[in-house]
């Protein structure tokens, strides 16, 4: 079987990479970074020149696409990319595992669903939102995984972590997300190119905390002294969700992979 990555480079893309290259071919992309998994076939890539998305998937004939490649302040990447990619994928004749987020809901202080329909009210999140719509028109059978902050060894998350410990950024104490790690994330969506579900599925952890929360917890973890945190609300002026709980019901009765909570992980 020959999964192709799109977005190989990235934190997600590469730890599929790393867990698909035991026992299939994969190949992964990427635009400027590197790929560096042992046993990949790296390509370059811009998902953006719908010709060049084309002629790659075109050549390698994947069973399975895995499209995990967004640009948080680029439209032309995260949507318009999304599409390119799922055009692709429909034309060989490829399985669809679509990275969706969180980022597409407004917030509210009960669940989401999966069904849920997205109500953007920032950029990015309206960019997620079309690139959804896009995919669903173009693949009524692939799956978008909605997920929610990703953590790990290396992560974004937990270096803004650290930077707020140290005083350089804000933690949100009103912006609660569930995060889930890494790798149960990939797991979950290679368990999923070998599966026939379609539509939205929340795919997240089972706890959801503020970003405070979360930089408490990674001060916990390390060692080192909460006292520096810095904290604000979303109320200061920056426009972004503030509540917003994946329910991940569904994806824990069809999944294998356990997704694990963020306390158990950072504990």
């Amino acid at each position: 079987m020959t999964v192709l990555v799109v977005g190989g480079s990235g934190f997600l893309g590469r730890e599929v990479c790393r867990q698909a290259a035991a026992g299939r071919r994969v190949v992964g992309t990427c635009h400027a970074g590197f790929v560096g998994v042992p046993g990949v076939d790296a390509r370059r890539l811009d998902v953006t020149d719908r010709s060049a998305v084309r002629a790659l998937l075109a050549e390698v004939r994947p069973d399975a696409v895995v499209a995990t490649a967004y640009r948080y302040a680029d439209w032309a990447v995260t949507a318009d990319g999304a599409a390119h990619v799922a055009y692709a994928a429909a034309e060989v004749g490829a399985r669809l595992v679509h990275l969706s987020s969180d980022a597409l809901h407004a917030g509210r202080p009960s669940p989401y669903p999966d069904d849920e329909p997205p109500t953007p009210v920032f950029a990015y999140g309206a960019a997620k939102a079309a690139a959804e719509t896009a995919v669903r028109a173009i693949d009524p059978g692939a799956v978008l995984v909605r997920t929610s902050l990703i953590v790990g060894e290396g992560s974004k998350q937990v270096q803004l972590c650290r930077d707020a410990l140290a005083g350089r950024v804000a933690l949100f104490t009103d912006q609660v997300r569930c995060p889930v790690d890494v790798v149960d994330l990939a797991a979950a969506v290679l368990e999923l190119v070998d599966s026939q579900v379609s539509g939205p599925l929340n795919v997240a952890g089972p706890e959801a905390v503020s970003r405070a929360e979360l930089g408490l917890l990674v001060a916990a973890r390390l060692g080192l002294d909460p006292a520096g945190l810095q904290t604000t609300s979303a109320g200061s002026g920056l426009l972004r969700p503030t509540e917003v709980r994946l329910d991940s019901t569904r994806a824990a009765g069809l999944l294998a992979t356990r997704l694990r909570g963020i306390t158990e992980l950072l504990s």
